[in-house]
């Protein structure tokens, strides 16, 4: 019998992906589901055929150099590589996937949840019951804003910006976007989206600005404190990518100063810690903050442990991962 590779699994992962994973490959898995420390990734590093981490995991340049002869594939469990030095990985003859599309539809139904709970300060509502403040219905009670006819910018119109302008423009929004490329004009048609060159130009002109972009070295800070700064003092910022692209202290500032409207956060600059300033406004009803929630669903899931299964099958078989990222993907 051919010898099976040796695959380390950080976390947990649902059953029916674990228990595949067991019958294909020599699995060695997290049964405490507890993030691994800097010397458990070196050790893992060092005795795996296939690493296969998730976003909690940074396998850095240091974690690299200590890879012992048999890693030769990283298997990200997620979409985002930005825990990953790929370029390192790259240079050391280490291939690295992750799982594109199919948290797609989830984290656009999470964005568009956040974007209608800010709006319509769903969470700060949902408190007032358990917590037996309400005295009933009153005509100036929990005032929100109407979403109907307000302009939403989409800051990164890949998959999860398209699936979300689609949500929103159902909702009455009008669809403005900013991306590194302009989309194809048949998208831009059905979205009936207005593209931006200049992101500074349309942060100033709308509503509701959402971060969907991927985080990278060039997107660190995208929304900068002088981009903040040109908001409108309504305007919501919703974030379902990574906490790192968003000046966190700016935003908290401004929010608190009356100059931003409000937030919602799925996501943190240094998750899981969360700037106190956030939890500050988080509790007098300015921000909605959730713990990562964007792809959480069974479904999603289950389809990121299959395409982790399919990218170590077809790389062990001899062949080139369908989903292999290159640094100059990033």
């Amino acid at each position: 019998m051919r010898k099976k590779a040796v695959v380390v699994v950080t976390r947990r992962l649902p059953d029916v992906v674990e228990t595949r994973m067991r019958e294909l490959f020599d699995t060695r898995l997290n049964h405490e589901d507890k993030p691994l420390g800097a010397a458990e990734l070196a050790e893992a590093v060092k005795t795996a055929d296939v690493l296969v981490p998730t976003v909690t995991d940074e396998i850095d340049a240091s974690i690299l150099a200590q890879a012992g002869p048999n890693l030769k594939l990283i298997a990200n469990f997620g979409n985002g590589v930005d825990n990953i030095d790929v370029g390192v990985a790259l240079a050391r003859g280490i291939t690295v996937t992750n799982t594109p599309g199919v948290l797609t539809e989830d984290t656009a139904d999470m964005t568009m949840a956040l974007i209608l709970a800010v709006a319509r300060r769903v969470a700060e509502g949902a408190r007032v019951i358990p917590e037996d403040e309400w005295g009933g219905w009153s005509p100036n009670w929990m005032l929100g804003h109407r979403i109907t006819g307000k302009r939403l910018g989409i800051v990164g119109m890949g998959r999860i910006g398209q699936a979300l302008a689609r949500r929103a423009k159902a909702f009455g929004l009008s669809i403005h976007y900013h991306n590194r490329r302009r989309v194809p004009t048949r998208i831009e048609e059905e979205l009936e989206a207005t593209y931006w060159e200049s992101l500074d130009q349309m942060l100033a002109r709308m509503d509701v600005v959402s971060v969907n972009c991927p985080h990278t070295p060039a997107t660190y800070h995208l929304l900068s404190a002088r981009r903040l700064k040109l908001l409108k003092p309504t305007a919501i910022v919703v974030n379902t990518a990574r906490g790192e692209i968003i000046d966190e202290t700016a935003l908290s500032r401004l929010i608190e100063t009356g100059a931003i409207g409000g937030a919602g956060l799925d996501v943190f600059e240094h998750e899981p810690a969360v700037n106190p300033r956030l939890i500050k406004l988080a509790r007098s009803g300015k921000v909605v903050l959730l713990p990562h929630m964007g792809s959480a669903t069974h479904e999603s899931r289950i389809d990121m442990g299959e395409k982790v299964i399919v990218n170590i099958k077809t790389f062990m078989d001899g062949h080139r991962p369908p989903d292999r990222v290159l640094p100059s993907m990033l």
